[in-house]
């Protein structure tokens, strides 16, 4: 059955690549409500913003969203993973500014605080998105594919000069609570050559290494404290495809496959595969499909504890 979270809960901090604070609080929505964003610190105007593939306005270190009346909210991905994560199909987002605060760097603080709160089970069945033909989408050295699957499983590869990154390969099927043991405590990385010049184009200007960022300089990993994961980085980029996946504007039953992709890429694939005939349908989700979604089987005890 679709659910939504029991109570409110808020979050504040400042967004990684504006600087800028804000508090983000999400809020219980009815069943068919899905997951809205709506921009509090306006009074006029249209202030919903719907968390979905085709109000992506795609950026390569980011997701962002847009409404048809050009508001944005950006950087949506990692609190995205947290409601797919925890099984939430019903929310509404209020934001009181542009960014969704980065907070740790992870999706660790929003996956805690949601359960903290509670699921709260609603009276309407939820509808999946099965894919039914493999799609692949390119751009350079860099892939996304998702395929068929009777669970939703994400693989990723990535490939890094930095020797304390370099190749890095995991795989994951996303139920029995994997994405909150496995993946959400693991944070948004960088190296150091990119930061300046992010910097320099208005870019990471919250970021800080250590507090909400992992910062890499060859085979050193410049960030205080070290890594959370020896293989943080690329659980880091399966966090973020869930993210990315769950603005599908359903559940996917799926195998998603990323090769050095990122947010505009994965949105790519999503575009393309309701792009293509018969590749997705939705359906009924019955008790066997729902166990092999993400946020089935989370056991509290499982969830890492963060700072």
């Amino acid at each position: 059955m679709q659910t939504t979270i029991k109570t409110a809960i808020s979050f504040t901090g400042k967004g990684l690549h504006s600087g800028l604070p804000a508090t983000v609080t999400i809020r219980p929505a009815g069943a068919h409500h899905g997951i809205w964003f709506s921009r509090s610190d306006l009074d006029v105007g249209d202030r919903l913003i719907p968390a979905r593939w085709d109000a992506v306005n795609r950026s390569p270190l980011c997701t962002k969203l847009e409404n048809a009346s050009g508001l944005q909210v950006s950087t949506v991905e990692h609190l995205m993973a947290a409601i797919a994560g925890c099984g939430i199909h019903n929310a509404l987002i209020e934001i009181d500014g542009p960014e969704v605060p980065i907070l740790d760097g992870s999706a660790a603080p929003f996956v805690r605080g949601i359960m903290e709160r509670g699921v709260r089970v609603l009276s309407a069945p939820v509808m999946v998105l099965e894919v039914l033909k493999a799609v692949t989408v390119t751009d350079g050295d860099a892939s996304a594919t998702i395929a068929p699957s009777d669970t939703m499983k994400i693989d990723f590869e990535i490939d890094f000069v930095d020797a304390a990154i370099g190749h890095q390969q995991k795989s994951l099927v996303m139920n029995n609570g994997s994405f909150a043991r496995e993946l959400c405590d693991s944070r948004t990385f960088c190296r150091q050559a990119d930061v300046e010049a992010m910097q320099a184009n208005g870019l990471a200007l919250g970021g800080d290494a250590g507090e909400n960022a992992v910062v890499f300089d060859g085979d050193k990993v410049v960030s205080p404290g070290g890594l959370r994961h020896a293989d943080e980085p690329v659980r880091h980029k399966m966090l973020d495809a869930l993210g990315d996946l769950a603005l599908a504007g359903a559940p996917l039953i799926g195998h998603y496959t990323g090769v050095r992709a990122g947010h505009s890429l994965t949105n790519t694939l999503l575009r393309a595969l309701f792009a293509t005939p018969g590749a997705v349908r939705l359906v009924e989700c019955d008790t066997d499909m729902a166990q092999q979604l993400p946020g089935y089987g989370l056991v509290w005890d499982e969830i890492p504890a963060v700072a």
